[in-house]
């Protein structure tokens, strides 16, 4: 006769529930929990965030106190020379550290395309800078800024081909694009004065920027010339045709174009018979002599930095019919800054 089956007891129901329990939550725990954060960290964290070492959490720059004055040393105000870097001139790096303007206040910028004679001009480049960086603190610039551009360059470099006029519209607007590009990258709240000076410029007075300073004007340019030797005599020329009083002339040709068409000067099959300042030049005349300009070449020229934020860029399309540094300068006039220019303060470019 088989067993009657015997009641299980209170203890041994209830340890198997503790065993079910028990596995249930090991299968549902996480394999890796978290540690929890001591409270000593937490404090720590904190008490950092609020040492009186640490910088505030926003910074406040009052625009209006900078100075451009006639007087830039004295009012020890900043200067941006902003350079596009084609090619690398030993003449220009060595012009550059000759001009007086104390370098402490100097911050310089460049960009440089990103093509086989690019990259060979920033290993120069680079190589130049960090020999003056590296060197005596008093010789040091404020700061350096080298940025490579991220677009092609259009034309080739050498002078014949990037002067052709059929090259122009592209190799401005690109050329536009550089000069953006670098000021905007750089501008910065301490900046008092911009000075865009081309890499081919290899000769100025050493008190370029003062000189030009002392003029007090809100868009300012010398008169670019070059050197050459013509039967053995050291001759100079007129170089850049940039700078000019507009005509009639132009101002009707103008009006008969399309809004994507540009005018260019310096160029027999496009006749504007503007004034150039490249031809106003008197020899041995006052070289603090001023004239109204309406159009301004770059090849050195002074901005103070209040026209670039106010709006005044190398416009990259045709603005009223003109580009680059002359829609600078229309730019710059219908926002109220009128450029000046002084026909007898030479600068020098390079001769290829």
């Amino acid at each position: 006769m088989a067993r009657p089956l015997r009641r299980s007891s209170p203890i041994t129901l209830i340890l198997a529930l503790v065993l079910f329990l028990g596995f249930i939550i090991f299968i549902l725990s996480p394999s890796n929990p978290v540690p929890s954060i001591p409270k000593s960290k937490i404090a720590s964290s904190s008490s950092t965030r609020t040492s009186p070492n640490s910088p505030p959490p926003v910074v406040h720059y009052y625009l209006n106190n900078l100075t451009t004055s006639s007087d830039p040393v004295g009012n020890r105000e900043r200067v941006l020379v902003l350079t596009p870097v084609a090619r690398f001139y030993d003449e220009y790096w060595q012009n550059l550290l000759k001009l007086s303007y104390p370098r402490d206040l100097i911050e310089l910028g460049f960009i440089v395309p990103k093509t086989r004679e690019g990259n060979t001009a920033l290993a120069k480049l680079e190589d130049a800078v960090r020999r003056v960086q590296t060197g005596s603190k008093k010789h040091r610039f404020l700061g350096v800024t080298i940025i490579r551009q991220d677009f092609d360059t259009p034309v080739p470099q050498n002078e014949k081909e990037r002067h052709a006029l059929s090259a122009q519209k592209e190799r401005r607007e690109a050329m536009s694009r550089a000069r953006n590009s670098l000021l905007y990258t750089t501008l910065g709240t301490e900046t008092a004065w911009v000075l865009w000076l081309d890499a081919d410029i290899i000769e100025t007075p050493h008190t370029l920027i003062q000189d030009l300073a002392s003029h007090d004007k809100a868009v300012i340019v010398p008169n670019c010339y070059q050197r050459y030797t013509d039967k053995g005599k050291e001759k100079t020329r007129p170089y850049d045709f940039n700078s000019w009083h507009d005509s009639e002339t132009a101002l009707a040709m103008a009006r008969k174009m399309g809004s994507d068409e540009i005018i260019l000067e310096g160029y027999h099959e496009m006749a504007t018979y503007r004034s150039l300042m490249a031809y106003e030049m008197t020899e041995g005349g006052d070289p603090h002599l001023e004239t109204e300009l309406d159009g301004v070449g770059g090849t050195a020229l002074l901005v103070k930095a209040e026209v670039h934020r106010d709006g005044a860029m190398f416009p990259p399309f045709p603005f009223y019919n003109l580009i680059e540094t002359e829609g600078f300068a229309k730019m710059a006039r219908r926002l109220g800054h009128q450029p000046y220019g002084l026909p007898n303060y030479l600068v020098y470019h390079y001769n290829e």
